[in-house]
C-alpha cells in the first residue's frame, strides 16, 4: 500500500511532471516500502520522462531494463538505448544492438552503431557479447550496390584512414573462442563441433571432457528428471568414442593419441557409453552392443573386462590368500591341534581365490542376449555396421541361437545401407554359391561393383576374374558395319546388333543370337547363347559407363517387343548369317579379304549349316 509520500508523487507523474515521472519509475524499478518492485512499470514511467529529455531517464533505462522487456516494443525503445549508449553505457549498446540487429531484415546490411555497440560489449566481457558478434560474423555479407559517379570522383574519402576508426576486429573464431571460455554454452558447443569436423581430437577432448562429466554428476544427482538436450548427447557419445578406440569404433591411431594423456574415471567410458545409448544415441548403441558381444564390428574378439585393473585384483587376492596358506602352515608347525583349523582358514583363502578367478572369468564372458537388442536398436536408426555386426553374432560358433539365414539376411541389409565390407562379403558369397544358382554370378557382380564404387581393391581384382572385358574385338566387321550410314535404315535390328558387339566386344555369334531385353541385367550384360550355340559359354560384361548404359537402353528398347528367337521377323542363325555375310561383301568391297573371313568362318560354322 502506498503511503501518502508516494501517492503524492503518483498524482504528480500522472499530472506530467518529469520529476515526479522518473522518481516513481525508480520506485517501480528497485521496490519501495509500499510500492511492489515491477520492470514494466518502471518502464512505463521511465519513457515517460524520457520523452521530456530527461537523461537520467534513458540512462536508468538502458542500464536495468532487460532485452526480454524491451523486445515487447523494439521500434519504441531502442532509442533511449542509443542513447544511454551514447552517454556510456556498455549495457545499453549490448540491448540497442540486439534489438537492431534482431529486427534487421535476412541479407540487409547490419547497423554500423549496432555492431559497434555489440564490439564494445564484447570488448567489455560480456560473454553474450561475444557469442553475438561471432554469430553476426557468420552472416554472408550484403550485396553492394553498383558504385556511382559521385563515388567514383570522390576516391580520397575511402582511401586515406583516419585517427577515428576503431580498432582492428578479431577474427570471429576469435569472439567464439572468447565466448565459449566465459561459458556460453552455445558457443562452447560451437568450437567443439569445429575441433571435431576437423579431426582435431586432443583439443576436443580438451574441452568437451569436462562438460560431458559435469553432465554424468548432474544425471547422478537428478536422476531420470535430467534429460539431455541432442547436443549433449552427441558430446557424450563422441568423448566415449575417444577415450574407447578398441572397439573399433574410430580409427585406432587416432583414439589412442587423443585418450593417450587422459586420466579416466571410474567408471569411463563405459558410463558415457550408457548414457548416450539411453537417451537413442545410435553410435552409443552400436558401442554398447559391442561391448557386450566383446568383439568389434568385423566380429574379432576383444579381451575386454568390465574394469580395468580387475584381473591384477583378482591375482593379487590369489596371492594373499597363498600367503596365507603358508603362514598358517609354517605358524602351526609345532600345535598338532590347530593343524585343522588352520587347515580350514586355509581351505577357505584358495575358495575366494577360486572365486576372484571366477568373476575376473566370467567378466570376458560376451552376452549376446543384450549385444543384439543394442545392434538391433542402432540399425533401425540407420547405421548399417550395427546389421553388419549382427551377421557376425549370428555366425557365431559359441552363440546358441546360430542361423546363418538370419546372417545372411542382415549381411544383406548392412550391404543394401551402403556398407563396404558387407558388399564385398555379399559378393564373394553370391560367387562362391554359383553351382548352386547360376545366376548368382550376376549378383556378385552387382554387390562387387558397389564395393569397387568405394574404394575396394578386392572387389576390383574379383570383378576382373568374374566379368573380363575382352581388350580387342574378336570379330572386327562388327566394328566396321556398326557405322554404315545405310545399315541402320535399311537392317535396324541387325545394325543396333552390331552396335551391341561393338561397345561390348562381342563375337559375331554373340552379336546375331543374344537375346537383347532378357541379357540386360542393369549393372551387366548376360551374354548366353548356348541353346542356339553350343560351342558357346556364359559370360558376363559389365556395363561401365553412363555412355554404354544410354546406348543400351536405346537398344533394348528397340528389341523390346521382337522375338529374337528362329520363329523371330531376324530368322535363323544361318538367316542372319547369311545376311551378315552380304552387309560384309557390300561394305567393305574387298573380295579377299571377304574370302578370307568366310574361311575363318566356315570352320565355327560346320554343326549349323549341316
Amino acid at each position: 500500500m502506498a503511503n501518502r509520500e508516494e501517492l503524492a508523487i503518483i498524482r504528480n507523474a500522472r499530472a506530467g511532471h518529469v520529476a515526479a515521472q522518473l522518481e516513481l519509475g525508480k520506485l517501480y524499478l528497485f521496490g519501495s516500502a509500499g510500492l511492489p518492485q515491477s520492470l514494466p512499470t518502471a518502464l512505463h514511467w521511465l519513457e515517460r520522462a524520457a520523452r521530456q529529455e530527461c537523461s537520467p531517464a534513458w540512462q536508468l533505462i538502458g542500464d536495468h531494463i532487460p532485452l526480454e522487456i524491451a523486445q515487447r516494443n523494439p521500434a519504441a525503445l531502442a532509442p533511449w538505448y542509443e542513447r544511454a549508449y551514447d552517454d556510456g553505457s556498455v549495457h545499453a549498446g549490448l540491448v540497442f544492438a540486439q534489438l537492431v540487429l534482431g529486427a534487421m531484415a535476412p541479407g540487409a546490411a547490419p547497423h554500423p552503431k549496432a555492431v559497434r555497440a555489440l564490439e564494445d560489449a564484447a570488448r567489455a566481457g560480456f560473454p553474450h557479447a561475444q557469442w553475438l558478434l561471432a554469430q553476426q560474423d557468420k552472416r554472408p555479407a550484403p550485396v553492394r550496390a553498383p558504385a556511382t559517379a559521385s563515388d567514383a570522383a570522390a576516391p580520397a574519402r575511402t582511401a586515406a584512414p583516419t585517427a577515428a576508426q576503431p580498432p582492428a576486429r578479431p577474427a570471429p573464431q576469435g569472439w567464439l573462442r572468447r565466448a565459449a571460455d566465459n561459458g556460453v554454452a552455445d558457443a562452447q558447443f560451437g568450437v567443439l563441433e569445429q575441433a571435431w569436423d576437423a579431426r582435431q581430437w586432443n583439443e576436443y577432448l580438451a574441452r568437451a571432457l569436462p562438460l560431458a562429466r559435469s553432465l554424468v554428476r548432474e544425471r547422478g544427482e537428478q536422476g531420470e528428471m535430467r534429460r539431455f538436450a541432442p547436443d549433449e548427447i552427441a558430446l557424450l557419445s563422441r568423448c566415449a568414442r575417444l577415450l574407447d578406440p578398441a572397439l573399433g569404433v574410430m580409427e585406432q591411431e587416432e583414439g589412442a593419441q587423443a585418450a593417450g594423456n587422459v586420466v579416466l574415471e571410474p567408471g569411463e567410458p563405459a558410463g558415457l557409453w550408457e548414457l548416450a545409448a539411453a537417451e537413442h544415441d545410435r553410435h552409443a548403441q552400436l558401442a554398447m552392443g559391442l561391448r557386450c558381444a566383446r568383439m568389434r564390428i568385423d566380429g574379432r574378439r576383444v579381451a575386454q573386462g568390465t574394469k580395468p585393473g580387475a584381473a591384477d585384483a583378482a591375482d593379487a587376492n590369489a596371492h594373499i590368500a597363498d600367503a596365507h596358506v603358508a603362514n598358517a602352515h609354517v605358524a602351526n608347525a609345532h600345535v598338532a591341534h590347530a593343524h585343522v583349523a588352520h587347515a580350514h582358514v586355509a581351505n577357505a583363502h584358495v575358495a575366494n581365490a577360486h572365486v576372484a578367478h571366477a568373476h575376473v572369468a566370467n567378466a570376458h564372458v560376451a552376452n549376446f542376449k543384450k549385444a543384439i537388442r543394442w545392434l538391433t536398436l542402432a540399425g533401425e536408426q540407420g547405421l548399417a555396421e550395427a546389421w553388419y555386426a549382427l551377421s557376425r553374432i549370428y555366425i557365431k560358433p559359441e552363440f546358441s541361437q546360430r542361423n546363418v539365414a538370419d546372417a545372411q539376411r542382415f549381411l544383406e541389409r548392412a550391404a543394401e545401407m551402403g556398407y563396404r565390407d558387407a558388399q564385398l562379403e555379399c559378393g564373394h558369397n553370391a560367387w562362391r554359391a554359383r553351382r548352386e544358382n547360376e545366376n548368382n554370378d550376376v549378383r556378385a557382380v552387382y554387390w562387387l561393383q558397389k564395393a569397387a564404387a568405394q574404394g575396394a581393391r578386392e572387389a576390383v581384382e574379383l570383378l576382373r576374374k568374374i566379368a573380363p572385358r575382352p581388350l580387342t574385338a574378336p570379330f572386327t566387321e562388327t566394328g566396321r558395319l556398326a557405322g554404315h550410314a545405310g545399315l541402320p535404315g535399311s537392317h535396324p535390328l541387325l545394325g543396333a546388333r552390331l552396335e551391341l558387339a561393338a561397345l561390348f566386344n562381342l563375337t559375331r555369334a554373340e552379336a546375331l543370337l543374344l537375346d537383347v531385353a532378357t541379357a540386360d541385367q542393369g549393372h551387366c550384360l548376360v551374354i548366353d547363347i548356348r541353346a542356339s550355340y553350343g560351342r558357346s559359354k556364359r559370360r558376363l560384361v559389365m556395363v561401365e559407363t553412363a555412355a554404354e548404359r544410354q546406348a543400351l537402353d536405346r537398344i533394348v528398347q528397340l528389341f523390346e517387343q521382337v522375338d529374337c528367337g528362329p520363329a523371330g521377323p531376324e530368322g535363323n542363325y544361318r538367316q542372319r548369317l547369311y545376311r551378315l555375310r552380304t552387309l560384309i561383301g557390300g561394305a567393305a568391297g574387298d573380295a579377299a579379304g571377304d574370302a578370307a573371313a568366310r574361311g575363318a568362318e566356315e570352320a565355327s560354322d560346320v554343326e549349323l549349316a549341316a
